[in-house]
């Protein structure tokens, strides 16, 4: 495959990581077989990190010297692919693939020049497929997945699955309104047109938020060909400052595009379920 000096820039955002933590996902990233130009964003409270990456690494290190939000700090290193990268790879730092990931999912994305944002098929560590695919969220999906309790769920199954398209082929390509952000491949030049991370959005729905905007535009696609392994920690089902920041950030999710009355939600859902 024929590739650009600048074909792809990756970004990974970090909060009190260590190299341990991360050196696996940056050999993986580093030794695709398309030119890669890394960024680490660093939101701990000091630069550690920093002096405990070997110097022969080929990547740019970031401290913003305050934690700025997941969208916000990706924002940085996504401002910067828009002027010199054909795709931009956001990450998650608990994720792991094989090398040639990219470079198969890079090649699908030329041959199909109206994707704009591209997900993989994204397991558990122990094989389980992640659920990842979604609808545009209603306030009633967010408060049922989050706060139902378990001997509820029964009485809710068939709509939390149709919210997670499980009633869908995981193992068949299709286009998805709401990918995860945990691993997204995007196509510079839909982001140049749609805009990046909504910076208002600290932690969570970030990735909704983006995905909807550039739905709008351009194909959103989850492609079952390549899988990843994402550790999925679920952090604010453990953390109530986590919790805090998902309901903060659902506040402003429906605040910006209506809560009960959303014709575009609408709309687009209804072709999905099909």
């Amino acid at each position: 495959m024929t590739t650009s000096l600048n074909t792809l820039a990756v970004s990974l955002v970090l909060y009190k990581h260590n190299y341990i933590q991360i050196e696996g996902l940056i050999e993986s990233v580093l030794s695709c077989k398309v030119s890669t130009y890394l960024t680490l964003i660093d939101n701990s409270p000091t630069n550690n990190l920093q002096h405990n990456l070997p110097e022969n690494l080929p990547i740019q290190y970031h401290f913003s010297g305050s934690n700025l939000g997941y969208g916000c700090a990706h924002n940085l290193a996504i401002s910067q692919s828009l002027k010199t990268a054909k795709y931009h790879l956001v990450l998650n730092p608990d994720i792991r693939f094989e090398p040639n990931a990219i470079s198969q999912m890079i090649a699908y994305m030329d041959s199909h020049p109206n994707i704009g944002l591209l997900m993989p098929k994204v397991l558990y560590p122990n094989g389980e497929i992640q659920h990842l695919c979604k609808l545009m969220p209603t306030p009633f999906d967010l408060i049922m997945r989050r706060f139902i309790p378990n001997f509820l769920h029964p009485w809710f199954k068939h709509r939390m699955e149709q919210y997670e398209l499980k009633h869908k082929d995981y193992n068949q390509t299709m286009e998805v309104p709401n990918l995860s952000g945990c691993f997204m491949l995007m196509r510079c030049e839909a982001l140049k047109f749609t805009g990046l991370f909504d910076d208002r959005f600290f932690m969570y729905l970030e990735d909704t938020d983006l995905s909807r905007r550039i739905n709008q535009q351009f194909k959103t696609v989850y492609y079952p060909e390549v899988s990843i392994i994402h550790h999925y920690e679920k952090g604010s089902y453990k953390s109530n400052k986590l919790l805090l920041y998902h309901i903060s950030s659902a506040f402003k999710y429906f605040w910006k595009y209506g809560w009960f009355f959303d014709t575009v939600r609408t709309t687009v859902n209804k072709l999905s379920l099909r």
